[in-house]
């Protein structure tokens, strides 16, 4: 096995958290949160469906049971749910110069959670920001390994001119890494930007059931607290919203038809993903069951 797990740690009768090691990424210590199905038993021989959840770029695995009742969401649904540390800015992708973050992903956790936990080869994937991002590409870069894949104000493309302008500057600046080590130069290595764009990829996507949510402003919504901080995330919101239009366009002029909530206001922030959790959750569910 890729991945060694370093320690197991029980935080409540159906989460897990594990510590490992994996080369592929050259991470000493990464986390992994694990939400087991009720029926499951360490003595057990069932196999169970995989659901894959991804964080946005400066976040951690613990995020989405922090953020999300997800816990409680999932507790009758016969469903293994993995939750997996994606890197600082680690986007998701195997970078050109670097970590490779598509192989640990998709490839080694899934290896690992059909070792240690039994998850069977019928998987989903959702992720938020630039873990929306990351499922689709997942599925894309891996046609037939995903039933269904949910992006929630995620990037549906990071080569259009203020995508590709918005990705390096937040990468550089609020990630702290260099940029041109995960795809390299625009339009010099394209050959790279292509290889991890949704967009160019959305004929992959054909049998993939899709899921896509973003607001088109980036402003407090109805789910902002009156007086709320503004915060420069809020930037990400219009840049993703200005990505789903060229992608639905690619994916419909190629007979895919997504499921969509578009809507006005709200801000790139958690309480408009757990919303659209639970309305993206009977279709992962369906597409795993």
């Amino acid at each position: 096995m890729n991945v060694r797990v370093l320690e197991e740690e029980r935080l409540s009768d159906r989460l897990r958290e594990l510590t490992v090691r994996a080369e592929s990424v050259g991470v000493d210590a990464l986390r992994i949160q694990v939400l087991l199905p009720r029926g499951w038993s360490a003595r057990g021989t069932r196999c169970w469906p995989l659901l894959s959840l991804h964080h946005g770029g400066l976040d951690d695995c613990r995020s989405w049971t922090r953020e999300t009742d997800v816990e409680r969401l999932s507790r009758d649904d016969d469903v293994l749910i993995v939750i997996p540390d994606g890197g600082r800015a680690g986007g998701y992708t195997d970078w050109r110069r670097g970590p490779q973050w598509q192989r640990f992903h998709v490839r080694e956790v899934f290896e690992l959670m059909r070792d240690r936990y039994r998850a069977s080869s019928v998987r989903a994937v959702a992720g938020v920001s630039g873990g929306g991002y990351g499922a689709l590409l997942s599925a894309a870069r891996n046609p037939g390994t995903f039933r269904y894949a949910a992006a929630l104000s995620g990037l549906c493309s990071i080569r259009t001119p203020l995508a590709a302008v918005g990705l390096l500057a937040a990468t550089a600046v609020a990630g702290r890494v260099n940029p041109l080590d995960m795809w390299g130069v625009p339009v010099l290595h394209d050959r790279h930007w292509r290889a991890s764009d949704p967009l160019h990829l959305a004929p992959r996507l054909r049998g993939t059931g899709l899921y896509l949510s973003a607001g088109r402003t980036g402003r407090p919504g109805p789910l902002d607290p009156p007086g709320a901080a503004w915060s420069p995330a809020n930037l990400a919101e219009p840049i993703v919203r200005s990505t789903v239009g060229p992608f639905l366009r690619r994916l419909r002029a190629l007979g895919i038809e997504p499921t969509t909530h578009l809507y006005r206001d709200g801000t790139h922030s958690w309480p408009y993903w757990k919303r659209e959790l639970h309305l993206a959750w009977p279709l992962l569910m369906r597409s795993l069951s």
